[in-house]
C-alpha cells in the first residue's frame, strides 16, 4: 500500500523554498517597475519645469517688448528731473541750457508737424465712415460728456481752493512790478472769437493763423474823449476749431456720395495710416526729447526755492484738485457708464499721459493719444478720430479746474470775499474759457484774463502765476489728455451697437455690389461671346462668297 503525498496545486513547487523565491522575484520586479515609473515621472517633471521656465521667460520678454517705450518714457521723465536739479548746481549759461533743451525742441517740432495732417485725415476718414444719424448721436454724447466733466472739474477746483485757502497777500512780494496797462477782455469778445474761428474766411490761412479781437485804449484829445477801439487781428497758431468744422462737414458729405466719393475717402484713410506710422517711428525718439525738455526747463528756472516758498500752497492746491479729478471723478464716471475697470483703461493711456507731462501740449500729444486708444484700449478708429480730435480743442478739464483755482487764489490774495453769485460766475466763465483755450503750452494763462475780468479782479496779478506755470501746465495737460481718453471710451461703449450695425450693413452692401458686379461681368462675357460668334460667322460668310 502506497502512501500518496500531498497534491501539488498549480503554481506551487515541491521545493520548500520555492514560494519565498517567487515572492522575492515578484517584489523585485515591482520595485523595478516602480523605479522606472518614478524615473519617468521625474524626467517629465524636469521637462515640464524647463518648458514652464521657457514659457514664463517668453511671456516676460513679450511684456518688456510691449512696454519698452512706456518704460523708457517714464525713466526719461525721472532722469530729466534729476539732471535738471543737478544741472542747476553748475549754474549753466543760457547757451548751455539752450543746447540741453534743443533735442526737446526738435521733438516738439516733430509732433506739431503731425497735428495738421493727422486732424484733417482722421476727421475726414472717420466721418466718411459714419452715417449722419450715427455721427449726430455720437456728437451729442461727446458734447454731453465734455460739458459735464468740464463743469465738474471747475467745481472740484472751487471746493479745493475754498477748503485749503492758499491765498496770502504776501505772495505778491515775488512780483517786481504791477503794470496797469491791462488788456480788456470781455466775455462777448471771447465768444465771438470762438465763433469766428469756427468759420475761417480762408482755409489755407486757418492752417497757420487764427483771428482774435484786439482791444486798444485810444487816449482822448481836446476834440473827442478817450475811447476803446476793437479790431480783428490774426495771430500765429493753427485754427484747429475751423479745421475741425470744415473736416467734419467734408467727411460727412464724402461718406454720403457713395461709390463716387470712395476714392476720396480711401485717400484720407491711407493718409491717416501713413501719418500714424510716422508717429510710431517718431515716438522712439520721444523719451530722449522729453528728458531734455524737462531738464532744460528746470535748469532755466530762477529762484526756485523762493518761488516754492511763496506759492507752494497754491501749487499743492492745484495739483490736489487735478489728482482728485483725474484719479477719482473721471474713473468713477467711466465705471458708472461702462461697468469696466478704469485702472485697466488708464494703464492703456499711460504712454499718452507721460507724453503730455513732457510736452505740456494736448495737441502735440494727439498722435500718441490716438495710438494708445486704438492699439492698447481697442477703441474703434471712427470714435477716436472724432471724439479725441475735437476733445483736444474743446475738452479742457484740467484747464477749467486750474482757472477756477487761480481766480479764487488771486481774490484771496487781494482780500476780496466772493459770494455765491461770484462762485457761480467762476464756474461758468472757467468752463467757457477752457473751451476757448488753445491746445498749446500755457494757453490757460491767456484765457485766465476772461475769468478775472468777469469777477472784476486785477488782471495784472496773472504775472504771479508765471513762476510756477511750467509745472502746473504739464500736470493739467495730462489731465486734459486723460479726459479725452476716458471720453472716447465712454462714447465707444454707448455707440458700439450702432457701429456694429453699420458694419453689418456695409458688409451687406459690399456683398450686393459684388453680386451686381459679377452679374455685369457675366453679361459682358456673354456679349463678348456673341460678338465673337458673329465675327466668325461673318468671316465664314465672306469666305463662302469669295
Amino acid at each position: 500500500m502506497s502512501t500518496l503525498g500531498p497534491t501539488l496545486g498549480p503554481g506551487t513547487s515541491d521545493n520548500p523554498h520555492g514560494g519565498e523565491q517567487d515572492a522575492a522575484a515578484a517584489a523585485s520586479a515591482q520595485d523595478q517597475v516602480a523605479g522606472a515609473v518614478a524615473d519617468e515621472n521625474e524626467k517629465k517633471k524636469k521637462g515640464a519645469t524647463k518648458e514652464d521656465v521657457m514659457k514664463y521667460l517668453m511671456l516676460v520678454l513679450q511684456w518688456f517688448r510691449a512696454n519698452l517705450l512706456l518704460g523708457l518714457t517714464i525713466t526719461a521723465v525721472l532722469v530729466g528731473v534729476v539732471l535738471g536739479f543737478f544741472g542747476r548746481l553748475a549754474r549753466p549759461s543760457p547757451e548751455a541750457i539752450e543746447l540741453v533743451s534743443f533735442p526737446g525742441e526738435v521733438l516738439m517740432r516733430l509732433l506739431k508737424m503731425m497735428i495738421l495732417p493727422l486732424i484733417i485725415s482722421s476727421l475726414i476718414a472717420g466721418m466718411a465712415q459714419l452715417d449722419a444719424r450715427s455721427s449726430g448721436r455720437m456728437g451729442m454724447r461727446a458734447l454731453a460728456y465734455y460739458m459735464v466733466t468740464t463743469v465738474l472739474a471747475a467745481i472740484v477746483g472751487i471746493i479745493v481752493v475754498l477748503v485749503i485757502h492758499p491765498g496770502d497777500p504776501s505772495a505778491k512780494a515775488i512780483v517786481r512790478s504791477h503794470s496797469q496797462a491791462e488788456t480788456r477782455v470781455s466775455t462777448l469778445d471771447a465768444i465771438l472769437d470762438i465763433i469766428r474761428n469756427m468759420f475761417p474766411e480762408n482755409l489755407v490761412q486757418a492752417c497757420f493763423q487764427q483771428v482774435q479781437t484786439s482791444v486798444k485804449e485810444v487816449p482822448g484829445t481836446y476834440k473827442k474823449p478817450a475811447y476803446v477801439e476793437r479790431t480783428l487781428v490774426y495771430k500765429d497758431g493753427t485754427n484747429v476749431m475751423g479745421m475741425i468744422v470744415f473736416c467734419l462737414a467734408f467727411g460727412l458729405l464724402a461718406g454720403q456720395m457713395g461709390r463716387r466719393g470712395r476714392i476720396m475717402v480711401d485717400f484720407f484713410v491711407v493718409l491717416n495710416d501713413i501719418t500714424m506710422k510716422l508717429v510710431g517711428i517718431m515716438m522712439w525718439y520721444s523719451p530722449f526729447g522729453i528728458m531734455c525738455l524737462i531738464a532744460g526747463k528746470i535748469m532755466s528756472i530762477a529762484n526756485m526755492a523762493s518761488t516754492a516758498q511763496q506759492l507752494g500752497l497754491y501749487m499743492v492746491t492745484v495739483v490736489l484738485g487735478l489728482l482728485v479729478h483725474g484719479l477719482v471723478t473721471l474713473p468713477v464716471i467711466y465705471w458708472a457708464v461702462t461697468r469696466q475697470n478704469p485702472a485697466t483703461f488708464f494703464k492703456g493711456m499711460l504712454q499718452a499721459w507721460v507724453t503730455a507731462v513732457g510736452t505740456a501740449s494736448s495737441a502735440a500729444t494727439l498722435p500718441v493719444t490716438f495710438q494708445c486708444l486704438e492699439e492698447n484700449n481697442k477703441i474703434d478708429k471712427r470714435v477716436t478720430r472724432f471724439v479725441v480730435a475735437v476733445g483736444a480743442t474743446v475738452n479742457m478739464d484740467g484747464t477749467a479746474l486750474y482757472e477756477a483755482v487761480a481766480a479764487i487764489f488771486i481774490a484771496q490774495m487781494n482780500g476780496i470775499q466772493l459770494g455765491i453769485g461770484d462762485i457761480i460766475t467762476v464756474s461758468l466763465t472757467a468752463t467757457l474759457a477752457s473751451i476757448g483755450a488753445a491746445s498749446i503750452p500755457s494757453a490757460a494763462l491767456i484765457t485766465m484774463l476772461l475769468v478775472l475780468t468777469a469777477l472784476g479782479l486785477p488782471t495784472s496779478d496773472v504775472s504771479l502765476l508765471f513762476a510756477v506755470d511750467w509745472l502746473l501746465d504739464r500736470i493739467r495737460t495730462s489731465i486734459n489728455v486723460l479726459g479725452d481718453g476716458f471720453g472716447a471710451g465712454i462714447v465707444y461703449h454707448l455707440s458700439k451697437d450702432e457701429l456694429d450695425q453699420m458694419d453689418h450693413e456695409r458688409e451687406a452692401d459690399d456683398a450686393e455690389l459684388g453680386v451686381v458686379g459679377l452679374l455685369e461681368a457675366r453679361k459682358l462675357s456673354v456679349l463678348d461671346e456673341e460678338t465673337r460668334k458673329r465675327s466668325v460667322d461673318l468671316a465664314a460668310t465672306s469666305e463662302t462668297q469669295m
